[in-house]
């Protein structure tokens, strides 16, 4: 059996049925003997740009383990599912099983923690030669 990685993506109105598809896909993979390693449902999240005039989406991420029939299988009940706007599948070499990214920042919002994200200083540019642009 293989890992794969999958992200899919509900249109906004639907965002009620979101668990009962995400109980019908791991059904769909325990049936066929496989595991889900991490279910994270991200919620509701602006699209970089917008699918079928839709600017926001469902966003759940699962990381499985199963067979290429079982794959299949999930891959014909997301095209043949109006609700799903779009879907990714990528292969991985392991399982994965932390948290994303994504929802340890969630995480951290929730508990009033600051993110740990990149700061950025703003550097003034008085290190520089004024005449030729070239750093002193």
């Amino acid at each position: 059996m293989r890992h794969y990685e999958i992200v899919f993506l509900v249109h906004p109105d639907q965002s009620g049925q979101v668990p009962s598809m995400i109980q019908r896909y791991q059904g769909i993979i325990k049936n066929g003997s496989g595991k889900v390693h991490r279910l994270e449902d991200w919620g509701r999240r602006a699209l970089a740009y917008p699918i079928d005039k839709v600017h926001k989406a469902h966003y759940v991420l699962m990381n499985i383990e199963c067979t290429d029939a079982v794959l299949k299988e999930i891959e014909t009940a997301f095209r043949f599912n109006d609700m799903v706007i779009r879907n990714v599948i990528l292969r991985r070499d392991s399982a994965i099983t932390g948290q994303s990214p994504i929802a340890k920042k969630a995480a951290n919002e929730q508990s009033g923690r600051p993110s740990k994200g990149r700061s950025y200083e703003h550097h003034d540019r008085h290190d520089r030669d004024d005449e030729t642009g070239d750093r002193a």
